[in-house]
């Protein structure tokens, strides 16, 4: 839930010659969240691994290789045409925007300014907030790609700070090559960081030889900062009718967990949640049987969820049967936590992070 790893096959630039087999082994060690770029090998064998990463339930990312403007579009047509779920870095967020705004793909831009390669972040830190902001209120831009460890200051207080100005996803990028730069990213609140040449090269402490203890080292790590996040959990909550009472007594019961957290409700169990506990922060869909179920799916499809709690009461025939069928098939496609009763919800709200 929230501060993913996002394993990058790349070197130098380049996505490794031996990309599809670092795949087997990176799934083999777990990682689900799978980056590339779009120079290295031939295009039709960039198709293969985003389609495997898919086809093994992951999330596919490219990276934006260079900064001029040319190679920077190059990059996102590239992306759409790979049919990639996410577009990281660049720094055209206007022109890259025109291209992909039509296509589902998720975009986040560099914030600052970037310079040299490899590439660098240049400050002051209070120009780099701006940028993220400015970024940050665009419609197509998605998140932001910062390259934190690549800033000549204050990295953790420029994290905390870009993280604290936006509403929208940061990832953290560039240099990421130990635990403790991991648990940084995690407190200053954000969602995820990438980590590519440190992980081939064997960087992080691990569990035995190869390539997939590797991954699973820096997994083992990725959980104990989690455990640190302050990046707000994006929760779904819904009920049944004849289970609105039980999700009420449950919000209570957890209200402290859940305070600084970002509750998304169908409409009559956000009326609900709100009136019971008016400290919490609700944002309300429309009632489930009016779209919300829907627009429930809509989010999990684009990776706007970090968990889904929907108590329902399977005792009574319901009108929303195939939506909450299209619900519990999109959670487990795109690997989204959901609980559907009390005990469920309860291991959801234990392992997100004290606040």
């Amino acid at each position: 839930m929230a501060f993913d790893f996002i394993l990058m096959l790349t070197s130098n630039d380049r996505t490794i010659p031996d990309a599809r087999a670092r795949l087997d082994e990176a799934l083999e060690g777990g990682v689900r969240h799978i980056g590339f770029k779009d120079v290295g090998l031939p295009f039709s064998d960039l198709k293969g691994l985003a389609d495997a990463i898919r086809a093994a339930g992951g999330r596919s990312y490219l990276e934006v290789v260079s900064l001029d403007g040319e190679s920077e579009l190059a990059s996102a047509r590239a992306a759409i045409d790979l049919d990639v779920d996410c577009l990281l870095g660049g720094i055209r967020a206007g022109e890259v925007t025109a291209l992909t705004r039509d296509h589902p793909l998720r975009y986040y831009p560099f914030p600052g300014q970037i310079t040299g390669h490899p590439s660098v972040l240049e400050g002051p830190a209070g120009a780099i907030v701006e940028s993220a902001q400015r970024l940050a209120d665009l419609e197509h831009v998605h998140g932001l790609d910062l390259l934190a460890y690549r800033f000549d200051g204050d990295v953790e207080g420029l994290m905390a700070a870009v993280c604290g100005a936006v509403a929208k996803p940061v990832i953290m990028a560039g240099s990421i090559d130990s635990a403790g730069r991991v648990e940084a990213a995690a407190r200053a609140g954000a969602t995820g960081f990438t980590v590519g040449t440190a992980a081939l090269a064997g960087t992080f402490p691990a569990e035995g030889e190869g390539f997939a203890a590797q991954v699973r080292a820096i997994l083992a790590i990725t959980e104990q900062a989690r455990r640190q996040s302050t990046a707000p959990r994006r929760i779904a909550l819904a009920a049944h009718d004849t289970r609105k009472a039980q999700l009420r007594a449950w919000v209570l019961r957890h209200a402290r967990a859940l305070a600084g957290h970002r509750l998304v409700c169908t409409g009559g169990t956000g009326r609900m949640v709100a009136e019971a506990a008016p400290a919490l922060r609700v944002h309300r869909l429309h009632r489930g049987g009016r779209g919300g179920d829907q627009q429930l799916g809509a989010m999990i499809a684009t990776g706007q969820l970090d968990a889904v709690v929907f108590f329902i009461d399977p005792t009574l025939p319901h009108s929303g049967e195939a939506d909450l069928q299209a619900l519990t098939r999109l959670a487990a496609l795109h690997d989204t936590p959901i609980a559907l009763g009390p005990s469920g919800a309860d291991l959801l709200v234990a392992g997100l992070p004290a606040r």
